[in-house]
């Protein structure tokens, strides 16, 4: 498993090499460049436009500017320089990651805590009643757009009297020190963001647990363990979820560069200080090193969650191996 692990964290280097190429070409393909707000303003003289081109590197040749760019991450760790805020890239995104990492793993595990045991048991009574209103409330949100759900959501407090909504915590509790009331003001606003982003999440997660539940209960491993005599939930828990759980874990790796580019309208709409709204506002504004880095920064997520995907496969699955 070691040898595996390092030999695809190596493969990461080249895989990571070619996408920062790709996202440069990308980003300067686009028409115009952060320049054109300074071109297309009176004030502004040619001398001065010049003179920040210059101090910004924009003079350099394509090629130079992609290797001083990469030089200056594998060396030193630098991003490059946010043209838009006037700060380095990396300070910008440690601003914004703590928040995106919370809110997405805390998604992703309440997902997980309620998609899970829905789509088994929609599966084992897929006949029934509840599981029927189950399965088309998952329709339904599957159809609903996040960004949607969370305008819904703030319509319904608003109407009910709430008067702070969107953000994680009221105006005047910003920027307080921690305290139980500051930890009770996000609990009181974290529930809209939690709902509007993870209600597809969890809609998913319930429709594949429950195919895949279908597809292993009756399987000859599944009935030969009842004949042995086995209690249902012991075959149903350590004999067919076990297996139909796998297809999950290929997935889960996949749902890391949503702390990126994930529910980017529905982090505006909420005004989230997540790293999706600071990507979409880079692109609006053509700057060029943010967002090359954050794409930059998204595929490797994906080749990390791809990697955590299989090793947690393997750990599993026992029939998995790498060697």
């Amino acid at each position: 498993m070691l040898t595996y692990t390092l030999r695809r964290v190596l493969g990461m280097i080249p895989t990571l090499l070619l996408i920062s190429a790709v996202c440069f070409v990308v980003i300067n393909l686009q028409p115009g460049s952060f320049l054109d707000q300074y071109l297309e303003d009176p004030r502004v003289t040619k001398e001065t436009v010049a003179a920040i081109t210059r101090q910004l590197g924009l003079d350099q040749p394509a090629w130079v500017q992609y290797v001083t760019w990469v030089k200056g991450i594998v060396l030193h760790g630098d991003f490059g320089f946010s043209f838009a805020n006037g700060r380095p890239v990396s300070s910008l995104i440690w601003e914004r990651l703590g928040w995106t990492v919370f809110l997405a793993v805390l998604t992703l595990v309440v997902s997980w805590a309620i998609a899970i045991p829905l789509g088994i048991y929609t599966a084992i009574n897929r006949y029934g009643p509840a599981a029927t209103v189950a399965n088309f409330l998952g329709y339904v949100s599957l159809a609903t757009p996040d960004f949607l759900v969370a305008l819904l959501l703030i319509a319904l407090v608003l109407n009910l009297g709430g008067t702070n909504v969107g953000g994680l915590f009221s105006p005047d509790m910003i920027d307080a020190p921690w305290s139980g009331a500051r930890v009770l003001d996000l609990l009181n606003h974290l529930w809209i963001p939690m709902i509007a982003i993870g209600l597809e999440g969890v809609a998913g997660l319930m429709r594949q647990m429950r195919a895949s539940t279908l597809d292993v209960i009756n399987q000859d491993y599944v009935r030969t363990a009842r004949s042995k005599g086995l209690d249902e939930r012991t075959v149903l828990w350590r004999h067919a979820v076990r297996n139909a759980i796998n297809p999950l874990i290929s997935l889960a790796g996949l749902s890391l560069p949503s702390l990126i580019s994930g529910t980017i309208i529905a982090s505006i709409v909420l005004n989230l200080p997540t790293i999706g709204p600071f990507l979409y506002d880079s692109l609006l504004n053509k700057d060029q090193y943010v967002a090359m880095t954050l794409l930059l920064f998204s595929a490797a997520l994906l080749l990390i969650g791809n990697l955590l995907a299989d090793l947690a496969l393997a750990w599993s699955d026992p029939r998995v191996r790498f060697e």
